[in-house]
């Protein structure tokens, strides 16, 4: 971790992720990788909602275990 602000520090999502029991779990058609938390998957017939759904499902099981708010970093349409 290294700080960003005052009152702010940056940790790596991906092994706060893996602790939390995700890397390589699936939820239906949607999952994280087995080799690299911070991807989620798309094993076939998934949609977008999905993967969105596992997302802030993921977000939700960190922010309980760790208190720990962890923000996508990507753009969704």
């Amino acid at each position: 971790s290294y700080e960003v602000g005052e009152d702010r520090v940056k940790l790596a999502a991906g092994w706060l992720i893996d602790r939390a029991g995700w890397k390589g779990r699936r939820v239906g058609h949607v999952g994280v990788h087995e080799h690299q938390a911070l991807v989620l998957v798309n094993y076939g017939g998934g949609t977008g909602n999905e993967v969105l759904k596992l997302a802030h499902r993921i977000q939700q099981e960190v922010a309980d275990r760790f208190g720990v708010e962890i923000d996508m970093e990507v753009n969704v349409l």
